[in-house]
């Protein structure tokens, strides 16, 4: 009699002895010696690419890819850059969003980083082997665009060059301002405190919605430094309203500092209501302050301009050093003074008209591959401290709320906002030749969220 023991099924094995499809999952180092990852290696460096193959190895684990695609995937998993910030594009219909970054970079402006990102004639005469003046070319960049300029300064952002010529100009003694005027600037800073920093003490004349040159007028004395007049370019105050100008404060006899905030070097016909450089300077400021990467669609910076004295006090003063702008910055504003129209004027001047023929066109794809969109008017925004109040007729693509997530989050980061419910993809800011990548972000999202 046989006595053996069988399992009651034939050629079967024990649980604890089936293949594990996870041992097939390849080891690290031979998915490093993918061609693909070498190349990336050089790159992004080893730890990126590493971190960008384990991640892949978990999704195999948890059985989201086949051990086989481990190293597709992690080529896939690849970041664009070595560097943590993420390109995405800007469907909010703000133009100038804080969060984004403000001003998208002209291609000019791009290729001026990338040549000046290695060794350059930043503060060196080539001709004569000399030291020379540091973004001298810029300065009559500056200077070009602002004939009432005499003299220009550059400083890492808006803030620091109103605060520069405050130290410079104001230490120890009076900054005569308007109480509508004392505005806050974002993320909790306050221009009093800003200016209390360098030693100034503010004095503060007329009412937060009438300040006339009378008011002004009392409180000029010897102690007065300068008069600051501070364009409230983030909110607006209307009605029962009076400000004085320029030109009125101009005639009291003491320095005009005009801080316009968003940076138009010119007037602009789409934003007459806008402060710019040129005009305050005509009128009889004496000193003009303002960033870079908002309105004139530069690289972040500050800019001083206006009478050559006044410039050179704050060019020479210890924290000019501590606020400088490096070579990649120079390079950036001297291509956006002198090169082609910028990301930012292109966006003001979009033509409504073509934007509704965008986003039909981008609704009527969409639609054809299952997604449930439509193409509507849309209401725009400058944004970034700039033309308050003012609407820029725009189209944008309507779709369910969840989209906003999940573009957010996808491979190519979308950023739209919400409106009554649904995530609106707004096209002033967006490029047409990113239509299709802003098409494939959607399709994207749609094929994961089914």
């Amino acid at each position: 009699m046989d006595h053996r023991v069988t399992t009651g099924i034939s050629g079967a094995q024990p649980a604890d002895r089936r293949p594990d499809r996870r041992r097939r999952i390849p080891r690290t180092d031979a998915v490093l010696r993918d061609p693909r990852l070498v190349e990336a290696a050089g790159r992004l460096g080893w730890d990126g690419v590493k971190a960008a193959v384990r991640q892949a190895q978990e999704r195999a684990r948890a059985g989201a890819v086949p051990p086989e695609d481990v190293a597709d995937t992690a080529v896939a998993l690849l970041p664009r850059t070595a560097g943590g910030l993420r390109p995405v594009i800007n469907a909010t219909g703000v133009v100038l969003h804080t969060n984004l970054g403000r001003a998208a970079l002209s291609a000019a402006a791009r290729q001026a980083v990338l040549a000046a990102a290695g060794p350059t004639d930043v503060e060196l005469d080539l001709g004569t082997g000399e030291r020379a003046r540091r973004g001298r070319t810029v300065l009559a960049a500056l200077r070009d665009r602002v004939p009432s300029a005499a003299a220009a300064h550059v400083v890492n952002n808006g803030a620091a060059a109103l605060a520069l010529a405050a130290a410079a100009a104001a230490a120890g003694r009076e900054i005569v301002i308007s109480r509508g005027e004392m505005v806050e600037i974002g993320d909790g800073f306050r221009l009093p405190d800003l200016l209390a920093s360098t030693g100034a003490r503010l004095r503060e004349v007329g009412t937060t919605n009438r300040t006339t040159v009378a008011d002004y007028a009392a409180a000029v004395g010897p102690e007065t430094a300068f008069v600051l007049k501070v364009h409230p370019s983030n909110f607006l105050i209307t009605g029962f309203t009076r400000a004085a100008g320029v030109g009125e404060l101009a005639a009291l006899g003491v320095p005009v500092v005009v801080d316009i905030g968003s940076g138009l070097l010119g007037p602009h016909p789409l934003l007459p209501d806008e402060p710019d450089a040129e005009t305050q300077l005509r009128a009889g400021a004496s000193l003009v302050t303002a960033s870079g990467d908002k309105l004139l669609g530069g690289p972040q910076c500050g800019l001083l301009l206006g009478a050559a004295d006044l410039v050179r006090a704050v060019s020479r003063h210890p924290l000019a050093r501590a606020v400088r702008v490096d070579k990649l910055t120079l390079a950036a504003l001297e291509a956006t003074l002198r090169g082609p129209d910028t990301p930012t004027g292109e966006a003001l001047a979009a033509d409504p008209v073509c934007l509704r023929r965008r986003a039909r066109r981008l609704a009527s794809s969409l639609g054809a591959a299952g997604v449930e969109v439509r193409a509507v008017e849309s209401a725009a925004a400058v944004g970034g401290g700039g033309a308050p109040g003012v609407t820029l007729p725009s189209a944008a693509l309507s779709l369910p709320e969840w989209y906003a997530a999940a573009l957010r989050t996808g491979p190519v980061p979308v950023v739209g906002r919400l409106e009554a419910g649904r995530c609106l993809l707004d096209l002033r800011a967006v490029p047409a030749q990113d239509d299709e990548r802003l098409a494939e972000a959607v399709r994207s999202a749609a094929a994961a969220g089914k």
